[in-house]
């Protein structure tokens, strides 16, 4: 390809500017996910020429952002695929990151102009969406799978291409389930502030009709047991994920949810009557339970047939805890038990 062509690749740095540090903070607390998306097609980092490596990403921004900035100090391509704004793993499963979007993309950049080898960089958690020999029958080029973590890229090269089996192993650390949360709590504010208006509303029923001032008083305490609740759920459970007995998340949030009621109720956080307690214990874990169940899809510890078995299983379950709990709550308010 004449070095003219080649000049018109988009050049990229491998530094983060203001936006894309403010970007990865929106992203990672669900604002404007959906939207997060660079263009497809080939870029180049430094100066790459016809000897250096390609490397293969998603077209959500923050997959690309950490490609890029792995790349300090090293010239490459870097060819991005159409996968709708979605991430390297989930769009592999999908079936964005795959086969016939890799060929296409290849064709369409005039890869073989510019490279003289014949070899792709493909991240590994592309592999469930990329078929190696299709790829290699109808291009030429080999695919050849990278690190699970952009940050083990830098050691992958300087072992020639070959990754350990640290750098093969998929880790999820509480740091990465911290990470996490934001998401799964942000997804579910809007319930959370409905649930929080509902309560506050019935608690100021009563046998001589409706008080405002009951109305604020107990909706203070239903808040503390919905909050407690909805962190048992969205936050503490997938912290401590891995130590929690049980298989299931919702099982798992159903414990943690209430060992924190538990600590509430002997610290005298909020009194109640015991019928009342026993109506917001059945609610609390129900509500944890759910919540942590929703954390299925971001964690590395599950399938998709086993989150289906889960939720056949729990979902009746929550559904029952929870109208049984709100039934408990209404009916010790008005008959003031």
């Amino acid at each position: 390809m004449q070095k003219e062509s080649i000049n018109e690749i988009k050049a990229i740095s491998s530094s983060w500017q203001f936006n894309d540090h403010i970007g990865a903070i929106k992203v990672r607390a669900a604002l404007g996910r959906n939207n997060y998306q660079v263009a497809s097609g080939l870029y180049k980092i430094g100066d790459p020429d016809s000897k250096s490596d390609v490397y293969v990403s998603a077209n959500y921004k923050l997959s690309f952002d950490i490609l890029r900035r792995n790349l300090k100090s090293i010239n490459a391509w870097i060819l991005v695929l159409d996968t709708k704004g979605i991430n390297v793993w989930c769009a592999a499963g999908k079936g964005t990151f795959g086969t016939n979007e890799l060929i296409k993309q290849i064709e369409n950049s005039k890869l073989h102009a510019i490279v003289k080898h014949r070899r792709l960089i493909v991240p590994q958690l592309g592999a469930p969406g990329i078929s190696a020999y299709k790829v290699k029958d109808q291009t030429g080029f080999k695919v050849k799978y990278g690190p699970v973590r952009a940050s083990d890229i830098q050691p992958f090269l300087a072992s020639g291409y070959k990754a350990s089996e640290t750098m093969r192993t998929v880790h999820f650390s509480i740091k990465d389930r911290l990470i996490l949360t934001p998401v799964e709590i942000s997804n579910s504010l809007l319930a959370l502030l409905g649930v929080l208006i509902l309560f506050f509303v019935l608690s100021g029923i009563t046998p001589e009709g409706y008080s405002i001032k009951i109305a604020f008083m107990e909706g203070m305490k239903s808040s503390v047991y919905i909050l407690a609740a909805y962190l048992s759920g969205a936050f503490i459970t997938p912290v401590l994920l891995p130590w929690l007995p049980s298989r299931y998340f919702a099982a798992k949030g159903i414990i943690t949810s209430g060992i924190v009621f538990s600590i509430m109720i002997l610290t005298g956080v909020i009194s109640n009557s015991f019928i009342q307690t026993i109506g917001w214990f059945f609610i609390s874990i129900s509500i944890a339970s759910f919540l942590a169940m929703n954390f299925t899809g971001a964690s590395t510890f599950t399938s998709l047939s086993g989150v289906k078995k889960e939720m056949r299983l729990f979902v009746p379950v929550q559904i029952t805890l929870s109208v049984i709990g709100f039934l408990i709550i209404i009916i010790s308010n008005f008959f003031l038990i």
